[in-house]
């Protein structure tokens, strides 16, 4: 009895922490150090962030105190009306980070490009009693702004944090939540669609995730099925030119799929004019090349007696792995692009060690069927030689 006691006291103990844990990364609890008090807040999806603020319509002054939690030193944050459009580009920002003395820097600053570097300037909206704070791991600026709003009271706000060189912003990563900080936001009502709820934040991730699933599909999967299907199902007699046309059908079909994955990436890279993923860009075009000339390649396919057709195969397998690595390698720096749930990296990865160890069990077993073949062929050629002399001398 004495130890279901004790068990549940330390079960009611671990539930109430966790919940007290829970209900502090909410802002509805959230009481500021210096006793300001704001009408409403909003627990922004991304980058552990919160908004408190207060908007009074008949002048159009909002104020604020956007807190990032978890912020370790030498990092800066922004907050960000933009009054143009949903995204960064036209964003009036508020930018903040603690500087090598100690003292915290806080200024506003128009974003008109990608390539911004975050310089101080002015906003096209009035921005007062302008202040940050910096304790615990915790930036926290405050403001009130003056928004003449023409659409109701909502507004496209951004928020994003990166690391520091010394006392100046570098650049933001250009991947997982850091691209999904947007948010439309109604003052009034505290509604809020964020990137996961609609607007243009909402259609280039959408995009994304398209572009990342045909590309998945079609290089990642059906081309390394098309190349089991060739390399294995030809040794079986019986398959007879069945296993050729699988693999010209599995093959053409993922090139297709890839294609279409393809040309969803460079619409995503024409709307992301500052947003660069290198590498990723570059095997991408070097896959779309090697397989486009594999494939009209097959229109120049030498006919099996040829002498040239040895000299046609090793091409065509050489250019054949070379896409299929590269493309298992581009899907793994897409996932890191994209950075959804693990469940999406360890089900790729399931996937590629199931193909990896059908194809090392069909090699196995293409090997031993290969030579059994050779032995039973060498076999009959030794037995019809001995047919043959015992008949010259019979």
């Amino acid at each position: 009895m004495a130890k279901s006691s004790n068990l549940l006291l330390c079960l009611s103990v671990f539930i109430f922490t966790i919940t007290e844990s829970a209900l502090a990364q909410t802002c509805s609890n959230y009481k500021f150090s210096s006793n300001r008090l704001f009408e409403s807040c909003n627990d922004l999806p991304v980058l552990d962030s919160f908004l408190h603020y207060t908007y009074d319509s008949s002048s159009g002054n909002l104020q604020i105190a956007y807190r990032h939690t978890k912020l370790t030193f030498g990092k800066w944050v922004a907050w960000a009306v933009n009054p143009t459009s949903n995204g960064m580009v036209g964003s009036q920002a508020i930018v903040a980070y603690p500087q090598s003395d100690g003292t915290i820097r806080a200024y506003t600053s128009p974003i008109s490009s990608y390539q911004t570097s975050l310089q101080e300037g002015g906003l096209s909206f009035n921005v007062s009693e302008l202040a940050a704070t910096y304790q615990n791991n915790e930036m926290v600026i405050f403001a009130t702004l003056n928004l003449p709003l023409a659409n109701g009271a909502t507004i496209n706000t951004v928020w994003q944090d990166g690391s520091l060189s010394g006392n100046n912003p570098l650049s933001h990563p250009t991947s997982g939540n850091n691209i999904r900080s947007v948010s439309n936001m109604n003052l009034v009502s505290g509604a809020s669609a964020s990137a996961a709820g609609g607007g243009a934040g909402n259609s280039k991730l959408r995009k994304r995730n398209i572009h990342g699933i045909l590309n998945g599909f079609s290089w990642g999967i059906m081309m390394p099925i098309g190349a089991i299907i060739a390399r294995y199902l030809r040794v079986s007699k019986s398959a007879g030119p069945a296993w050729f046309y699988l693999h010209i059908s599995c093959q053409s079909s993922a090139y297709v799929i890839g294609v279409a994955g393809w040309a969803t990436g460079l619409k995503l890279d024409g709307e992301s004019p500052g947003i660069q993923f290198t590498t990723h860009r570059a095997i991408g075009i070097a896959l779309f090349c090697l397989a486009t000339v594999q494939v009209f390649a097959m229109f120049l396919r030498p006919k099996p007696e040829h002498k040239y057709r040895v000299y046609w195969n090793i091409y065509h397998h050489t250019i054949g792995y070379t896409v299929i690595i590269l493309a298992v390698v581009n899907i793994f720096k897409g996932l890191d692009i994209l950075s959804p749930e693990m469940q999406w990296r360890n089900a790729y990865t399931a996937i590629i060690v199931a193909l990896g160890i059908v194809a090392a069990v069909l090699e196995a077993f293409t090997w031993y069927v290969v030579i059994k073949r050779g032995k039973a062929e060498e076999s009959a050629k030794t037995a019809q030689l001995g047919n043959a002399g015992r008949s010259q001398y019979a």
